[in-house]
C-alpha cells in the first residue's frame, strides 16, 4: 500500500501538488496529526511517527487514479466535461450581494439561501483578506456569507498587504477541520475543481469530514494565479495601469482589470503563463465536473454567472431559489444564451484539457488520470 511518502515522491516533488489540502485535512480529522500544511499551502510530515500507513491520504489525492472509475459512476460523467442536466445564466436578486460580487454573485445567493431555509448550518467558503490573497473560511452566517463573496482589490487588511507573495487560490479543505470541532452535518461546500474531486474521493471512500458536505459547488478554473512583486510590475507593464489605481479585477474571458476612474484594462489569459502555479500546467478540469452545480463568468455577460447544474440535488436547490434569490436571463431577453454560454464553456474546457496533455507529453510523463 501506497503511503504519503509516496505521494511526496510521486505528486510533490515532480511539482504536481495543487495545495488542496485534502489529504492534511483527512488525517486531522481522525485526529491522527501525522501531517500539516507548510507556510507555502504544501503538505508535509508534521510528526512522522504518527502516521500508521493507511494510505488513504494517497488515494484521495486528484493527482492519483486510484478512485477516478468510482466517481465517475457516481456523477455519472460523460464526455466532453461531465454530466451537465441544464445550463442557465443567472444572478442574485438581491442588489446588496451584486455589488459585493464579481459574476452576478450567484453563488452567494444560492448559499444564503439555502442557510435562510434551513438547508445548511455553515458553507466552506474562501474570503478577501487583502490584495489578491483569499483564507478559507467557515461561514456560519449570512453576513459572513455575503462577505465572503466577490474578488475586489482590496487595501484595508493591514500586514496581509505586505506579504511578499498574494494568491488567488484557498485551500478551503482546510475547513473541513472545524465543521467536525463544531459538530455541523449539513455544509455546503465552495471550490476549485481539484477541491471538489478530493471531496468525492473521500465520499468514495466514506470517510469523514466528507460526511457533512451536503452540497458542492464547484467553481470555474483556468488556473491559480500567484502575484509576487515581479509578476505585479509586469502586469502593471502589460496593461498599462498602476495597482494604486485598481478597484476590481475578474477573470473571464480574460484578465479583467477595472480602474477607479471607471477605465477597464484586458489581458489575455494566453499571456499569463508566468504567473500560473505549475501544477496548474497539467489540471484537466476547468469546469468542475464532479460539483452538483458548476460556477463561472465565462460566457455571461458582465454582472451575470454561467450556471451548469450537473445532478438532481443542484437542479432541486436551484429550482427551490428561483425568483426569490436567484433570477435568470429569459429567452426572451437572449434568445440564445444558454446555449451560448455552454459553447464557451465547452471551448474553454476543451483548450485546458488540450494543453494539460501537451504540457505532460513535453514533461515526458503520461497523467495518471485524465477526463478524456
Amino acid at each position: 500500500m501506497k503511503t504519503f511518502f509516496n505521494l511526496m515522491q510521486e505528486v510533490q516533488k515532480p511539482g504536481f501538488c495543487h495545495h488542496c489540502g485534502g489529504c492534511v485535512s483527512f488525517c486531522t480529522a481522525i485526529n491522527y496529526g501525522a501531517l500539516e500544511m507548510d507556510g507555502t499551502g504544501r503538505p508535509r510530515y508534521k510528526d512522522m511517527e504518527k502516521c500508521i500507513e493507511c494510505g488513504i491520504c494517497y488515494a484521495i489525492c486528484p493527482e492519483i487514479g486510484e478512485l477516478d472509475q468510482e466517481i465517475r459512476r457516481q456523477a455519472a460523467w460523460s464526455m466532453p466535461l461531465g454530466r451537465v442536466i441544464e445550463t442557465t445564466v443567472a444572478r442574485a436578486t438581491d442588489s446588496k450581494i451584486r455589488e459585493n460580487a464579481t459574476d452576478g454573485g450567484a453563488v452567494t445567493a444560492l448559499l444564503t439561501h439555502l442557510m435562510e431555509i434551513g438547508r445548511i448550518d455553515g458553507a466552506i467558503v474562501s474570503r478577501p483578506v487583502g490584495m489578491f490573497h483569499r483564507e478559507p473560511a467557515l461561514a456560519t452566517t449570512r453576513e459572513e456569507i455575503i462577505e465572503a463573496g466577490g474578488f475586489h482589490f482590496d487595501t484595508s487588511h493591514g500586514m496581509h498587504l505586505y506579504s511578499d507573495t498574494y494568491s488567488t487560490y484557498s485551500p478551503s479543505i482546510q475547513e473541513l477541520a472545524p465543521v467536525i470541532r463544531r459538530g455541523l452535518r449539513r455544509v455546503a461546500f465552495v471550490g476549485t475543481p481539484c477541491q471538489i474531486e478530493t471531496i468525492r474521493k473521500m465520499e468514495a471512500m466514506g470517510i469523514v469530514p466528507s460526511d457533512s458536505i451536503q452540497f458542492h459547488l464547484g467553481l470555474f478554473c483556468t488556473g491559480n494565479f500567484t502575484f509576487q512583486e515581479t509578476q505585479r510590475k509586469k502586469l502593471e507593464e502589460m496593461g498599462g495601469f498602476k495597482w494604486e489605481d485598481v478597484d476590481k479585477v475578474n477573470v473571464k474571458e480574460t484578465l479583467m482589470i477595472h480602474l477607479k476612474n471607471g477605465e477597464n484594462r484586458s489581458i489575455d489569459l494566453d499571456d499569463l503563463d508566468f504567473m500560473k502555479r505549475y501544477a496548474c500546467r497539467y489540471c484537466d478540469d476547468y469546469s468542475a465536473e464532479f460539483a452538483d452545480i458548476s460556477f463561472g463568468g465565462i460566457g455571461a455577460e458582465e454582472g451575470w454567472t454561467t450556471v451548469l447544474i450537473r445532478t438532481p440535488l443542484g437542479r432541486a436547490i436551484i429550482a427551490d431559489a428561483r425568483g426569490n434569490d436567484i433570477e435568470e436571463l429569459t429567452h426572451k431577453e437572449s434568445p440564445k444564451f444558454a446555449s451560448d454560454a455552454m459553447s464557451t464553456v465547452r471551448k474553454w474546457s476543451a483548450k485546458k484539457k488540450k494543453a494539460a496533455r501537451e504540457n505532460r507529453r513535453q514533461l515526458g510523463k503520461s497523467h495518471s488520470f485524465s477526463h478524456q
